[in-house]
């Protein structure tokens, strides 16, 4: 039964309140860097039956707001008073969605009924596994990305299981902090409990019971007013992760999203097979999965602020996830680079939006930093370090109204930054620079936002770093309506010495006491036609030392000279002529987005017709042959005269694949049967 909108307002605030509490809760007594500082981590309150109907908004990551824990919450038999559950298994329930992630939840009874759960996740620096911090594209199996937990009672009616947690810490590299940290899970999760307690002794149970189902139904209809607000069609669009394993061959994210009144389907075939590595992202074929979800909410929320943040968003949509796939991997596939492949799915869903409604949206995020991760000892004390350190992100888009946001915004936002003197204090090294990449931004009449810059240096022998989801050397972000792509990222080892090695997308090094580290996040995409930006824009740009003065004339056509007190200035009758000249030999751009060379270079062979037909050769196949089957047929596609015509339409494929079955006469006998 509906309860009035009044009381579904002050019930709505409470429940958001309670959220934040259990936040607030775990940010002020959480032990890692990871989570105390930059707030990798969740709370929220879900129905009996999994389905998120609170998410605090100030705290944490926001990525899982729509996400339903029903998958665990099943695999559990029973539930009682003062339990409190925990699994960081992708594969049991498909509630976790990679091995460093503890998902705990605590059933909450109103006398012998069940009526929530309080629930939330932290991302543990490291659970053990075959290198620190548990994760690199290296791995090819969930087995090598650390011990996992399948759903269990960590507290049973109160009581701790010690041997579950004895298992769990003993696998770790850090368990003093692993453990800190689930304690302050545990606290949140207690103080979700009492803030619900508190709800039903204001409103009642009843009120408090159909509330909870009114507030999903609510965000449910916000969502779908904003979707019928959009213009029907199917909008197509594909984005790629530089290698689909360590030096392998590109990996491409495909999405047909189809607006149809209130509802969306996002269709993701022809989005490459399982991989080899560890970006798969495990969604179980779950057509509101979480991870799916995320770009989503994020558009939807930035047409509308006001949508209410829950599972019920998800409800208006639907996506279709073939098995055996990047988007839908089965066991036992390595998920431990899914924010990879993740963070490439949101600029995937961006940039499909973008094309519905261009002047709402914006260029493609600042992507390709890594998430750095050390693991060392401190040569005073003998300590032994594991410890995370500054997640190197950027920008947002450019867009019709504004340039993007510098150093943090869009889907990396809710990562907050880690003051320098944490990071040596906690991580063990020497931190030389820190700031916004200079040249990075995607130029536009609205540029995109910069990206980061980072110099360190290792104090210790043996220094192990992770740097996850490095990416972005090869295909940089995108720009829209005449917006020009984002700079490329940079991982650079001892830079500006005769022992300067570029580390393109490597993301485990050992380094030496006195060894440096360069490392940058890729620029944002641009928003319109450079040459259109205000120069006084462009001079302050300069000023602020984040675009360069050969940059502003090459990309803006505005001619910087020096003034009195040798200030730079504008000239601008020089600017004038060069933007003039400019125009007249600008060559016009056929696609609405603005690609760098390198995607440019690379779709002149890899076509559409290429992929559509590598799609259907591929879904022929079991599983575990996929990969293999694809990195043979670009290898001879490598070799085919670039002047013929058959190694653009789908025909050299479709004979490498032929010649393949032939070689391996069980292929054809299996899809036979």
């Amino acid at each position: 039964m509906a309860i009035d909108k009044i009381t579904l307002e002050i019930l709505k605030n409470h429940t958001r309140a309670a959220a934040e509490s259990m936040a607030f809760t775990l940010y002020r007594t959480a032990h890692s860097t990871f989570v105390k500082e930059t707030e990798d981590f969740t709370t929220g309150l879900t129905t009996p039956t999994g389905e998120t109907f609170a998410t605090p908004t100030e705290l944490g990551a926001t990525w899982f707001v729509g996400l339903n824990y029903s998958g665990a919450i099943k695999l559990i038999d029973d539930y009682k008073p003062g339990d409190i559950c925990m699994t960081n298994d992708p594969y049991s329930g498909f509630v976790c969605t990679h091995p460093p992630d503890m998902h705990i939840w605590k059933p909450i009874f109103h006398k012998e009924e069940l009526v929530a759960f309080s629930v939330g996740h932290i991302h543990n620096t490291d659970v053990g596994g075959a290198v620190p911090a548990s994760l690199s594209r290296s791995l090819s199996e969930v087995h090598q990305e650390g011990v996992r937990m399948p759903p269990m009672k960590i507290l049973e009616e109160g009581k701790l299981n010690q041997k579950m947690l004895d298992v769990f810490l003993t696998n770790v590299r850090a368990p003093e902090q692993n453990w800190g940290d689930l304690k302050a899970q545990i606290a949140a999760c207690n103080t979700g409990e009492r803030k619900v307690h508190e709800m039903i002794d204001r409103f009642g149970v009843d009120t408090f019971r159909n509330g909870v189902g009114d507030l999903l139904d609510y965000a449910e209809q916000q969502a779908r007013a904003i979707i019928s607000d959009l213009p029907d069609g199917e909008y197509d669009f594909s984005e790629y992760i530089d290698e689909d394993s360590v030096n392998g061959w590109p990996c491409r994210l495909r999405l047909l999203l189809i607006i149809k009144g209130d509802e969306l389907i996002l269709d993701f075939t022809g989005s490459d097979p399982q991989l080899e590595s560890s970006m798969n992202m495990p969604t179980g074929g779950d057509p509101r999965h979480v991870l799916m979800m995320v770009g989503v909410v994020y558009v939807l929320y930035s047409l509308d602020p006001r949508l209410y943040l829950n599972s019920g968003i998800t409800r208006a949509c639907k996506c279709i996830l073939p098995s055996g796939t990047i988007v839908n991997p089965t066991f036992p596939a390595a998920v431990g680079m899914r924010t990879l492949s993740c963070n490439r799915l949101h600029g995937l869903t961006f940039g499909a939006f973008a094309k519905a409604i261009p002047d709402r949206l914006m260029g493609a995020p600042a992507s390709g930093g890594p998430i750095l991760n050390v693991n060392t000892t401190d040569t005073l004390t003998g300590r032994r370090i594991m410890a995370a350190v500054n997640p190197m992100t950027g920008g947002s888009g450019g867009t019709k109204l504004a340039d993007g946001t510098d150093g943090s915004g869009a889907n990396s936002g809710f990562l907050k930054n880690s003051p320098v003197e944490v990071n040596e204090v906690e991580a063990g090294i020497k931190v030389h620079s820190y700031g916004l990449s200079k040249d990075s931004a995607g130029p536009g009449e609205h540029r995109g936002g910069l990206g980061t810059d980072f110099i360190f240096e290792a104090l210790s022998p043996n220094t192990k770093v992770t740097a996850r989801n490095r990416d972005r050397t090869r295909f940089s972000g995108w720009g829209i309506s005449e917006g020009k792509a984002g700079g490329a990222s940079k991982f650079i080892r001892n830079p500006n010495t005769d022992k300067e090695f570029n580390l393109r997308n490597t993301d485990i090094l050992s380094l030496d006491p006195g060894d440096k580290i360069h490392v940058t996040c890729g620029g944002a995409g641009g928003w319109g036609n450079a040459l259109n930006r205000d120069h006084e824009s462009v001079l302050l740009d300069v000023k602020r030392n984040w675009v360069s003065v050969n940059k502003a004339r090459l990309d803006y056509g505005v001619v910087i000279v020096s003034g009195e007190y040798n200030l730079p200035i504008v000239d601008v009758n020089e600017t004038k002529k060069l933007r003039s000249t400019m125009r007249i030999s600008e060559t016009p751009n056929q696609s609405f987005y603005s690609l760098c060379d390198s995607r440019i270079e690379y779709e002149k062979v890899w076509t559409k017709t290429n992929y559509d037909v590598l799609t259907k050769c591929l879904a022929n196949l079991p599983v575990t042959w996929r990969f293999y089957a694809k990195h043979r047929i670009f290898a001879e596609i490598e070799k085919w005269d670039p002047l013929d015509s058959k190694r653009l339409n789908g025909v050299a494929i479709k004979a490498t694949y032929n010649k393949m079955l032939k070689e391996f006469p069980d292929l054809e006998r299996k899809k036979s049967t």
